[in-house]
């Protein structure tokens, strides 16, 4: 505080300073002619004086921030031509004129009324002007000047950031950049040390520095450990005045982090480690875990395992697993405790990646010795193979030898082996084995054609424990014996055109054959083809072999006729290559054809043949012209049925309820829900909709509710006329007014009479309704209507 009084003290002096310098500039005008030596002729030699400025204005100061109990007195203006007897008027106007900056018109003293901030505005341009008091006339032309706030050092230092983060390699070289801090001073660097900064560190020795001049934060102690301390809490200052005592400050705070470099080895924790594993376990089964220990971080911590020496090398392998950091070891090959109990390995863990500066710290690896013990279990038997083939000829007698296998127990005990077959694999049981001595033999003959391959498999188990069982497959393969004779390859069937006798013969073969045959290749091909020895001096047909396993068949003679005779039937022999060859008798057919004189075929039945011969082109239009007069005939009769006048209601078909449909049989009475479907009471057109008329246009359309359509299956009466009168009722667009159904099977010439009790009231009924006066005023119509019918008779 008392610093503050001091500066406020020696800041008012400054002030006043200021003040005197401001009225030693002024100057006066002299408005009345001078010569200066500046001249100028005018057009008749006369001279002209050129008149000097009345005054001259300098920039004013004044002092920011000032608390005084007086306005400042910022400068004075004064004019030549004033006398003191008050007839010039001192005018004022520009930035701040009249609120900040006021003048007495008078003596022409300028004050400040406000405490000014240079850092809110520097400088002010102001005008002034010198008038005639009772006039207002300018006595001199207006000048302007410029009052510029003078700085104090009233604002501290602020830094950019609150908190600095950074980061430096763990260590580092002392005098290593770690990051730069900068400070702003808002106060006015050109005057002054107000704004001179000077930076210093409060917190964060010995470990760190600054530089005081540009705020750079350095390293101060070598070999720092992020294993031993990973981050620092840095505070810097920064000062102005040059740092000088009465400066003012700032501080910001730096967060230091050292980031990990490879700088420490792996290290297992033991020198030893012991494992066990099952002679029962398969390869890639996991053995044991190891981890060497790296306090290093991310990449630097990266270790990998390896296996370098030992008597396991061959049956053991080790991973890395990267998530953990473990090193996995796992079986490369099954292990026998029968041939060996126990094996060593040395494993080494390594650093993935080293930084060469710290070479010089030692190998960054490790080793470490496994001991592994091979666990006994009692294992089940193994065959002397893992797969067996072996080989049977087609229709062998049942218990030919297929052949065997076998497996032991490797186990020191030795336990004897029972065999079987799984059942599941044979289902169809072509085979049966000993369960002594494992020899396969078949059950049934086998046809190579039906199942080439049979697989199967053998199962051998511990007779002290069924639980211990093997399995191994054994693929039985049926050999080919000639068992099958050739056929066709396909239904051929050979066409000939019918010809004269003196037609000279084709070269072409009627038709080519081939042949197929079930057989293996060895016993198939090449075939023979031949006629029967009964026929092989055919007059009509030869059969010609290509040797290539086809044949052609040609024709001997010419003048086929199909009148005498259309199809002939050729048997053809075919023989095989097997041992011994097999032959099979197939027959050809011939047909013989109509064809045009290039020889394409036209027809092959006997029968067209003949109907082509017995019409004539007449009689073929003339059946032509029946039927389009048939045609015809039906095109009027569909025609005058669609002219006939349509109902109001349109209908798509007739309403099945105005049709009466006799039946033969006789019904089941009440109890019989199932011999008539309400359905057909349904009218058709209704399902789909409403019923539209045609005598009149509805105003809008109406679709029925879905919920008031009962079902189609439905057998309740009630509910179903219930459901109608509910739909008509609710139809907006069925007319208002009752309309009458004329029905041509009642009434009036009908052989039923009439059904109508409308014309009741003209008959000679001797029905008395005299009671229908008692029954209430709702029957009052009716008793009027039929109970004066004696009043009727006697008014006539």
């Amino acid at each position: 505080m008392k610093e503050n009084y001091c500066l406020q003290a020696a800041l008012v002096c400054l002030s006043m300073l200021c003040h005197s310098q401001a009225f030693a500039l002024e100057r006066r005008s002299h408005l009345r002619p001078s010569f200066h030596g500046h001249h100028e002729r005018g057009k008749e030699g006369q001279v002209l004086q050129r008149s000097k400025r009345g005054w001259v204005w300098n920039q004013f100061f004044v002092i920011e921030e000032y608390t005084g109990p007086d306005p400042v007195l910022v400068g004075r203006l004064h004019s030549d031509l004033d006398t003191g007897d008050g007839k010039i008027k001192y005018i004022l106007s520009g930035e701040g004129a009249g609120t900040i900056f006021v003048i007495d018109d008078k003596s022409g003293n300028i004050h400040a009324t406000k405490t000014l901030d240079r850092e809110e505005k520097a400088q002010y341009t102001l005008m002034a002007q010198a008038v005639d008091r009772e006039t207002n006339r300018p006595l001199e032309p207006a000048s302007s000047f410029i009052v510029k706030v003078q700085d104090i050092n009233d604002n501290p230092p602020e830094f950019l950031h609150e908190i600095y983060y950074a980061n430096v390699p763990e260590r580092s070289n002392v005098g290593t950049s770690v990051i730069q801090v900068t400070a702003s001073d808002a106060d006015d660097p050109t005057y002054g040390n107000s704004a001179k900064l000077v930076y210093s560190i409060l917190e964060g020795q010995p470990y760190f520095s600054v530089e005081a001049q540009t705020g750079i934060i350095r390293t101060a102690l070598p070999n720092m450990d992020r294993e031993a301390k990973e981050e620092y809490h840095v505070v810097i200052q920064a000062k102005d005045m040059g740092g000088h005592m009465g400066g003012l400050s700032g501080t910001t705070k730096v967060m230091i982090t050292l980031t990990d470099v490879n700088d420490n080895p792996p290290k297992f924790p033991q020198s030893v480690y012991q494992m066990s594993v099952s002679e029962a376990a398969v390869p890639g089964e996991e053995v044991g875990r190891m981890k060497a220990k790296d306090p290093d971080i991310g990449e630097n911590g990266l270790v990998t395992y390896n296996i370098v020496d030992g008597d396991g090398m061959e049956l053991f392998e080790i991973t890395t697993d990267y998530e953990t950091q473990e090193g996995v070891v796992k079986l490369k090959k099954p292990v026998d405790f029968e041939t060996k109990r126990a094996y060593s390995l040395k494993v080494e863990a390594a650093n993935v990646h080293f930084d060469p500066k710290f070479i010089s710290n030692g190998p960054f690896k490790d080793t470490v010795t496994v001991k592994i013990a091979v666990e006994d279990v009692d294992e089940p038997p193994m065959f002397l193979a893992p797969s067996y083939i072996h080989e049977v000829q087609e229709n062998a007698a049942p218990g030919t030898v297929v052949g065997r296998v076998h497996a032991k127990d490797p186990d020191a005990a030795n336990s004897p082996i029972r065999y079987s077959i799984d059942r599941h694999t044979d289902l169809d049981r072509f085979f049966r084995i000993n369960s002594e001595d494992g020899f396969i033999k078949t059950t049934k003959p086998l046809d190579r054609e039906e199942t080439p391959w049979l697989n199967i498999s053998v199962i051998a188990a511990e007779i002290h424990n069924q639980h211990q069982e093997a399995k191994v497959p054994v693929a039985i393969r049926v050999l080919d014996v000639n068992d099958n004779a050739p056929k066709f390859a396909a239904p051929y069937e050979g066409f000939i055109c019918e010809s004269d006798q003196t037609k000279p013969l084709s070269n072409q073969p009627i038709v080519t054959i081939s042949a197929d045959d079930k057989d293996d290749t060895a016993n198939g091909p090449r075939f023979i083809f031949s006629l029967p020895p009964e026929i092989i001096h055919n007059p009509n047909f030869t059969v010609r072999d290509n040797r290539d396993n086809t044949a052609g068949v040609y024709a001997r003679r010419g003048g086929f006729s199909r009148q005498k005779q259309d199809l002939y039937l050729l048997p053809i022999v075919i023989s095989d290559g097997g041992i011994p060859p097999m032959s099979s008798t197939n027959t050809l057919t011939i047909k013989v054809c109509g064809c045009d004189v290039n020889g394409v075929l036209l027809s092959c039945n006997a029968e067209a043949y003949i109907l082509n011969a017995g019409l004539s082109t007449g009689a073929l239009i003339a059946i032509l012209a029946c039927i389009i007069i048939l045609l015809v005939i039906v095109v009027l009769f569909v025609t005058l049925r669609r002219q006939k006048k349509e109902p109001l209601i349109v209908f798509e078909e007739e309403d099945v309820r105005e049709n009466i449909i006799t039946y033969d049989d006789e019904g089941g009475g009440e109890e019989d829900t199932e011999a008539f479907d309400i359905a057909t009471l349904q009218n058709p057109d209704g399902i789909n909709g409403f019923i539209p008329r045609k005598d009149i246009k509805p105003e809008y359309q109406y679709m029925p509710r879905p919920g008031l359509r009962p079902a189609p299956n439905s057998v309740d009466v009630d509910d179903f006329i219930s459901t109608r009168i509910q739909e008509a009722d609710n139809d907006p667009t069925a007319p208002p007014y009752d309309s009458i159904q004329i029905y041509g099977y009642e009434g009036r010439g009908s052989v039923a009479g009439s059904l109508s009790s409308l014309e009741s009231a003209t008959t000679d009924s001797d029905l008395d309704y005299d009671y229908l006066q008692n029954w209430g005023p709702r029957f009052k119509k009716l008793a009027d209507l039929y109970g004066s019918k004696d009043t009727f008779d006697d008014d006539s």
